[in-house]
C-alpha cells in the first residue's frame, strides 16, 4: 500500500529477500544470531514523529492549525469551537467536544483557510465517486477507456472495495460498487488486481452519485 508511488524504474533494482517470510519466521531467525532487535516491538505510529505526536509536527509548519475555530453543522449553524483543526480528521466521531445531539455526529470536512470544522450524521461521509492525480501506473498500462474493475483501498489496514477505475488526462476517476465513509481529499487511493498493486494516485476530490 504505502510503496504505490514507486516507479517501474525504482522496482526494477530493488530486492526484497525477506519478502515471502513471515514476521514471525524472521523474527526467530533475528533470535537465533542473537540480535537485539529479535524482541522489539512493531512500529504503530509514524516512526519518524518523535513519540507519535503529529500534532506538534504540524504546529511547526503549519502555525495556524492549532488556533480555534468554529465547529458548524451543513447548515452552517455555529456549534461549538474548537482548538484547532489539526486535531480532527474526516470521518471522526469521538473528541469532538459536543454533546445533547439525537444521533451521533462525524467531521464531514476541514475548512483549513477559515478554521472550521464541518459535523454532521454519517450518512453524510457517504461517497463513491473519486477523482485522482498525481497517478503512479505500476501495470503495463493505464486502464482502457471503458475502464477496468479493481479493488481499492484507501486506508493501510482498511478492506478493499471494489468499483472501476478510468483513466483521464489529469489522472483517474474511480467509481465504487459501494459508497465509503471517511473519504477525504489528501489520501490515498491505492488500485489493485487481487493482491497486485496496479497503481494509485491521491484523492482530489470526492463525491457521492457524481456523473461518471
Amino acid at each position: 500500500y504505502f510503496l504505490f508511488t514507486t516507479t517501474p524504474e525504482q522496482l526494477s533494482f530493488l530486492r526484497f529477500p525477506l519478502g515471502d517470510m513471515a514476521k514471525g519466521a524472521v523474527r526467530d531467525i533475528a533470535a537465533e544470531l542473537g540480535l537485539s532487535v529479535a524482541a522489539k516491538p512493531d512500529s504503530q505510529d509514524i516512526c519518524f514523529v518523535p513519540e507519535g505526536r503529529y500534532t506538534q509536527v504540524v504546529e511547526r509548519l503549519k502555525p495556524d492549525a492549532v488556533e480555534p475555530g468554529e465547529i458548524v453543522d451543513l447548515r452552517g449553524r455555529v456549534l461549538g469551537i474548537h482548538p484547532g483543526i489539526v486535531h480532527f480528521t474526516v470521518g471522526q466521531r469521538k473528541g469532538l467536544g459536543l454533546s445533547g445531539h439525537k444521533e451521533p455526529l462525524f467531521v464531514l470536512a476541514l475548512d483549513a483557510k477559515n478554521k472550521r470544522v464541518m459535523v454532521g450524521p454519517r450518512a453524510a461521509l457517504a461517497r463513491d465517486t473519486l477523482r485522482l492525480t498525481e497517478v503512479n501506473w505500476l501495470a503495463e498500462a493505464p486502464p482502457a477507456p471503458e475502464g477496468r474493475r479493481v479493488e481499492v483501498k484507501l486506508r493501510s489496514t482498511q478492506a478493499p472495495a471494489p468499483g472501476t477505475v478510468t483513466a483521464t488526462d489529469t489522472g483517474a476517476v474511480v467509481v465504487l460498487d459501494e459508497p465509503q465513509y471517511g473519504v477525504s481529499p489528501g489520501q490515498a487511493a491505492v488500485i489493485y488486481d487481487g493482491t497486485r498493486v496496479l497503481g494509485g494516485g491521491w484523492i482530489a476530490a470526492a463525491g457521492l452519485g457524481e456523473a461518471r
